[in-house]
């Protein structure tokens, strides 16, 4: 690396001569009393913010734990919860917070699998944006503008109240928050005909670190991009999204059959997966997993489970050329709206009322969950030790979801969301349990993570390729307070492959929105604190430089230095 001048240095030393007598964000005492007095500064007095000497602090915090493993005691909580009921309520926590070094985590359903956006190994507080959750659709553009705090159940019933031949290419579970599930790709049932969520999303509002509200257009192209699919809490906090309403018939055809092993469940999957991805766009064809009893002990059954934008006679007609092993009748298709299918892939019985999307509840467990892409055919020996390891693990099932289709015509680079073309298909491992205590997390942990192993050397490699939105720390993990770059290259590359070194690129905002699994600055892009913020920040070519250090308001130093960054400097440098 080129030297840097002496301007350069001259300021560096004097800056951190300073900083020898502020302590960094992690060890100096936490002013969360300066915190709280901060707010009211900003907006008018509301009964938004809760500690946890408030009776409602307990209740509002867990009412959004999805996964017990991280709403025990012994978890560390935020200082205090911002039930935000606007914007000007997440800008004012993100100024003060940056003021009183305080980290600020942000929670739409609370549905992460490692319970990042509600836990922290720093002091933090935590936007809530339940109350944020407004959703208005406009057939007539054929667009939807959704807060972030809205669930995807509300939003599909919503559309429903205004049309019955459109809907949106969005996940299953209803009570996943849209804010995390936009911002980490998010898909569903209609991704083979119109991909991802985020390959719908036209629009965005963001608050950024500053505190300032942007549009995709004043964001910028390449943020924009970045917020959808790269991880959005990196960035900032999505206010809103606009999305692109896509046509669905008045009537789809849904089935699910179910096979035991003695039933044939082996093969059929061994042909499922070689068939599902070549099927028509407009069908997409689960392979459910799980552990069964029978009569004769535990086994594996197979749900077989179909969504069809097509009436029943053209799905049974292509099932029964395609896949006619699977023994499908035509008394098995079910012909329904799109909104009444969203509830039947929910898992309630047919016939369910739509009402039940309104729903905001979901019953909190024990979970621990991690995925795998599939590019080649498994052989009939691997899938019979899946089966094996499942009823080791008894409480386990596996989401097995098929690609081709529209996501082989998207480009990798699209989006941040890079796995498209090629798969075969997606897999989530999933076990749950309900038993209290570390010994029954450590034993379902430590049986799904053997599975997981077991499986290495028939998924993807190079890297072995994982889906951000269900996010597992096993695939390495900085530290809240630590956003190393080596580090972050080894879970990033997994999410994004390629695509990750633009989301570095993208991170240029004030750091407050760190997370294990966030998007870290780069080993030639150093960040230090000094009692507020400072930053330091490079490129990495060959090129001038803009060197920006603030303190508060006041801007100290804003230079163009000689020195570059060269591609062999792969130091992390800390303060």
């Amino acid at each position: 690396m080129k030297s840097p001048n002496s301007s350069v240095l001259l300021v560096i030393l004097s800056i951190l001569s300073l900083s020898l007598s502020v302590s960094c964000t992690t060890s100096r005492p936490v002013r969360i009393n300066s915190f709280l007095k901060c707010l009211p500064k900003h907006f008018a007095a509301a009964k938004i913010v809760y500690t946890p000497q408030d009776n409602f602090y307990k209740p509002l915090l867990h009412a959004r734990i999805n996964n017990l493993r991280y709403g025990t005691p012994e978890m560390p909580k935020p200082l205090a919860i911002i039930a935000a009921r606007n914007a000007t309520h997440i800008q004012a926590t993100i100024i003060c917070a940056k003021e009183h070094g305080l980290l600020v985590k942000t929670r739409s359903g609370g549905h992460d699998f490692e319970g990042l956006s509600y836990v922290s190994d720093v002091p933090f507080v935590m936007i809530d944006m339940y109350q944020m959750n407004s959703i208005k659709v406009n057939v007539a553009k054929k667009n939807v503008w959704i807060q972030s705090g809205a669930l995807l159940g509300r939003l599909y019933y919503e559309i429903s109240q205004k049309t019955n031949v459109y809907g949106f290419p969005s996940g299953l579970c209803p009570t996943v928050g849209a804010g995390g599930h936009f911002g980490g790709g998010g898909y569903g049932v209609l991704m083979r005909k119109y991909g991802f969520s985020v390959d719908n999303i036209v629009d965005a509002k963001l608050v950024t670190a500053n505190g300032k509200i942007l549009n995709r257009k004043s964001m910028g192209e390449d943020l924009f991009w970045a917020i959808r699919g790269g991880g959005v809490a990196s960035f900032g906090v999505a206010l809103e999204w606009k999305l692109r309403l896509v046509p669905v018939p008045a009537k789809v055809t849904v089935f699910n059959v179910k096979r035991t092993i003695a039933q044939g469940a082996t093969d059929l999957f061994y042909k499922w997966q070689i068939i599902a991805a070549k099927m028509p766009k407009e069908l997409f064809l689960r392979a459910q997993p799980k552990v069964a009893n029978t009569t004769t002990g535990k086994t594996v059954e197979i749900s077989f489970i179909a969504h069809y934008l097509g009436n029943s006679d053209k799905l049974f007609a292509l099932v029964k050329a395609r896949f006619p092993e699977l023994g499908l009748k035509l008394s098995d298709c079910i012909e329904m709206s799109w909104v009444e299918s969203t509830v039947f892939w929910a898992d309630f019985p047919v016939g369910t009322p739509t009402t039940v999307l309104l729903n905001s509840t979901n019953p909190a467990i024990y979970f621990k969950g991690t995925s795998d892409y599939i590019i080649n055919p498994l052989p009939k020996k691997v899938i019979d030790a899946i089966w094996t390891h499942m009823i080791e693990i008894e409480d386990i099932f596996l989401d097995t979801n098929p690609y081709g289709g529209r996501m082989d015509e998207i480009s990798e680079s699209a989006t941040p969301y890079p796995h498209r073309s090629g798969i075969l298909f997606h897999v989530m491992y999933y076990t749950s349990w309900t038993k209290e205590g570390i010994e029954a997390t450590n034993r379902y942990v430590r049986l799904t993570r053997k599975l997981f192993e077991m499986m290495t050397p028939y998924v993807s490699n190079n890297p072995r390729r994982a889906f951000q939105n269900y996010k597992d720390l096993d695939i390495g993990a900085n530290q809240d307070n630590q956003t190393n770059y080596e580090i972050g290259r080894l879970y990033g590359t997994k999410y994004f492959k390629a695509n990750f070194d633009k989301l570095v690129h993208s991170q240029l905002g004030i750091n407050l929105f760190r997370c294990m699994h966030g998007i870290p600055k780069h080993a030639c892009r150093l960040e230090f604190e000094l009692g507020l913020v400072g930053s330091f920040l490079t490129n990495l070519e060959e090129k001038p430089m803009i060197i920006h250090v603030s303190f508060g308001s006041l801007d100290l130093v804003e230079m163009e230095s000689s020195f570059g960054c060269s591609s062999e400097y792969r130091e992390e440098v800390e303060w």
